[in-house]
């Protein structure tokens, strides 16, 4: 790209040149501390022009010196309006009314405040209407309280981009959303937010006013969230709620009946699109986009579609972070799905009932007290705690430290009998970091696609250590396998 700006023609260098400086100045021009110190600034000269006006005669000296601060505080929005215009384009900042507004407010009090501070009015004698007026006025130019009211928007756009981090964002029209065309017809996007939640996620009148500026009468939104919902007449009542709780998986029934009736909605007309989202539009989310993407012939493995999802959805302009489905759970209810849709014709695998006997932790060494003894186990079917073991106490298992191997083998008395959908958490006593779940470590997996009664899972597919900021702690070789038998 820089070479090109070297060997074309002029105006193609100047333009080349001017897109290069806006995007190196865009990140401070839009950043939270620069607006922030933009609303102390306001919060500050309505402070100077108090005191100045409260000032006796006497003391002008102080009043001058006020005055010129003043002056400068205006010169700064002034320039802060000029950079804005200059990074947002003058067509996107003056389509918004209040920005229009803003940009009057600061040229006015700009040049009010220049005519207060270079003309001796405060001493003309046969001018008293004149000093009187321009004092009123620099009292109606206090209006320029009023920019808290358009720093509060920039605040909650900057704050908005700072949530999303480097997600892709819909940035066109006068919209700017956490929101994602991953294909035409789907899209991705952050939790549509009302109260204070919007001014840190997606408004929710503001998605719906997309959509219908968009979609109109064309869309169907998918909530995957099992915290919380929102009144679906924002959206014309076209909302289907999938539960999943963050940072976990849907069960492989809600998957079937989910790309079921998006099946349905997406052959009803060629226009009709679909929007999903849970919190931030990113793990949930990608899984069931993912999801839909295998089930409608647009890939055919789970890898290349979560590749996909995680492309389209990351802004790599702004940060390398990948922005893709989360979890290595996540990634294997993907995975899943590709099987049921090949294998077993979008139904349901042959149920399978197991007995979990016992569980190996590979390269425990250095993690909490390096022989399991300081872990509890945990069990889950259907939100339901089934068994728990706790090693310390020998409570429902055995501990066996296999040092030789640099590894334990935790042996449940009793185990459960499992089918399905299986939650697997593993807590610790020695201090460990917790990540998603507040455990150190944890899993899901489904028992219809156990192999030969066994289930090895390495450090990337167990969720938290599949992170690489925890690999100080879990080695390259760390990771779990699950024994069963018939029950």
């Amino acid at each position: 790209m820089q070479k090109a700006c070297k060997v074309k023609a002029s105006p193609y260098t100047l333009s080349c040149f001017s897109s290069n400086v806006r995007k190196k100045i865009s990140p401070c021009v839009m950043s939270f501390g620069f607006r922030i110190f933009g609303v102390v600034l306001i919060l500050v000269d309505f402070l100077l022009v108090i005191v100045d006006m409260c000032l006796p005669a006497k003391d002008r000296e102080v009043g001058n010196a006020l005055e010129i601060v003043s002056l400068l505080i205006s010169f700064f929005f002034l320039a802060d309006v000029l950079l804005r215009v200059y990074v947002e384009g003058f067509k996107v900042y003056f389509s918004s009314k209040l920005n229009i507004v803003d940009a009057c407010v600061v040229v006015i009090t700009l040049l009010v405040t220049m005519i207060y501070t270079f003309t001796d009015l405060s001493g003309a004698s046969l001018l008293p209407r004149v000093v009187s007026f321009l004092r009123f006025l620099r009292i109606m130019i206090l209006v320029r309280v009023f920019r808290l009211a358009a720093q509060k928007k920039e605040l909650e756009k900057v704050t908005r981009r700072m949530v999303s981090e480097n997600k892709r964002r819909y940035q066109k029209d006068g919209f700017d959303l956490d929101l994602t065309y991953v294909t035409d017809r789907v899209i991705a996007m952050s939790f549509p937010s009302s109260g204070k939640q919007s001014f840190y996620r997606n408004p929710i009148r503001e998605v719906a006013r997309f959509l219908d500026a968009k979609h109109e009468g064309h869309y169907k939104v998918y909530n995957l969230c099992s915290e919380k919902g929102y009144d679906p007449q924002f959206f014309h009542y076209k909302v289907e709620r999938v539960f999943v709780d963050d940072h976990n998986v849907p069960s492989l029934e809600d998957m079937l009946k989910y790309t079921a009736s998006v099946r349905e909605w997406m052959s009803a007309d060629p226009t009709n699109v679909i929007a999903i989202h849970c919190k931030g539009g990113k793990g949930r989310t990608g899984t069931m986009v993912c999801t839909w993407l295998i089930d409608s012939d647009q890939f055919e493995s789970a890898q290349d579609s979560l590749e996909y999802f995680g492309e389209r959805r990351t802004d790599k302009s702004q940060s390398s972070k990948f922005q893709g489905v989360e979890t290595p759970s996540q990634s294997r209810y993907v995975g899943y799905y590709e099987i049921m849709k090949t294998k077993f014709n979008r139904q349901l695998p042959p149920p399978k009932s197991l007995v979990i006997k016992s569980i190996r932790i590979h390269s425990i060494a250095g993690v909490g007290k390096g022989d399991g003894s300081d872990l509890r186990v945990k069990i889950i079917l259907k939100k339901e705690l089934v068994f728990q073991c706790v090693c310390a106490k020998q409570e429902n298992c055995t501990v066996f430290p296999d040092v030789g191997n640099n590894a334990a083998v935790i042996s449940l008395q009793n185990g459960p009998v499992v089918e399905g959908d299986v939650k697997v958490m593993f807590e610790s006593s020695a201090g460990l970091p917790k990540g998603y779940e507040d455990v150190p470590y944890y899993f899901w997996f489904n028992t219809s696609f156990i192999v030969d009664n066994k289930l090895f899972l390495p450090r990337e597919e167990l969720d938290n250590p599949h992170k690489p900021k925890t690999w100080d702690l879990y080695k390259e070789d760390f990771g779990v396998t699950m024994f069963f038998s018939e029950p």
